[in-house]
């Protein structure tokens, strides 16, 4: 068979979840790292091309080898964290504890935001010729773009107040929703043609119906201040990073972790007593 049974699925998850709770912290540093930057290198491909092509649907097409790469490396995202590091202490393997878990989200946030960080240098360096005046014949482009979509998802979830920002948070749950099933996906697939599919549909989903991903938009709205959207650090953390943060904790964990775990590890228990 081709992919795993929900059974092993659930097993497998409660231990890729404990391998990253005991994974050294220069470890998951390098690897949350290298997913921020992967991740958000994929990003920018997939803006240069809707902003050469017109099309979102092909940039959604495309965006998902940024995440299938980094899945393959074995990196991580804090989005997929969210969903496999707690398994383990729910399932109460020795010595998984909240704390680790905590430790384990807070190191992959920073590596992520890091990772993104540097691409964002990397990509506004490139368009603007190195910060010299002068700009590349893509930049009003991506001006045009990045200030619509920067602005919109910051200012434009403000103007709605406690709605707005509900909003974004439920775009959170919906994303991560998918996303964690493309996590899932690269587990439960055996092959590598399989688990391309099963992590490149789910993450071409979300892309294309604009919900909000914590990483990506770590490139996606410093990347927008520097091709001159008109809205500060604090309107990106309070409108959008926070409450998309939290609403990928949800979408993940309680939508997917949680409910494979619950069905399917207990069924297993209970099968191994028999």
């Amino acid at each position: 068979m081709d992919y795993l049974q929900p059974r092993e699925l659930a097993q497998k998850m409660v231990e890729a979840g404990e391998e990253k709770l005991f994974m050294s912290t220069k470890d998951t540093l390098i690897r949350s790292i290298g997913a921020g930057a992967l991740l958000t290198l994929a990003a920018f491909f997939a803006l240069t091309v809707i902003t050469k092509t017109g099309s979102l649907l092909t940039g959604a097409i495309l965006f998902p080898i940024g995440f299938i790469m980094l899945n393959m490396l074995k990196f991580d995202l804090i989005t997929g964290v969210f969903t496999l590091s707690p398994l383990p202490v729910i399932n109460g393997r020795e010595g998984c504890t909240w704390t680790k878990v905590f430790r384990n989200w807070s190191i992959v946030f920073c590596g992520n935001f890091i990772g993104s960080l540097f691409v964002v240098f990397l990509a506004s360096f490139s368009v603007r010729y190195g910060y010299s005046g002068e700009t590349s014949e893509i930049f009003p482009a991506f001006h045009n773009l990045l200030a619509k979509v920067g602005e919109g998802r910051t200012l434009g979830f403000e103007k709605w107040g406690v709605a707005g920002w509900f909003t974004c948070f439920v775009r959170g749950i919906l994303c991560n929703w998918m996303v964690s099933m493309g996590v899932i996906g690269a587990i439960y697939a055996r092959s590598t043609i399989g688990k391309f599919f099963c992590m490149w549909a789910p993450i071409m989903c979300f892309f294309f119906m604009v919900f909000e991903h914590a990483v990506v938009n770590m490139f996606l709205f410093p990347f927008a201040m520097t091709m001159g959207a008109d809205f500060t650090l604090a309107d990106f953390f309070l409108w959008n990073e926070i409450p998309t943060l939290l609403g990928n904790f949800v979408g993940g964990f309680c939508l997917v972790g949680l409910p494979i775990y619950f069905t399917h590890f207990k069924a297993e228990k209970k099968a191994a007593q028999v």
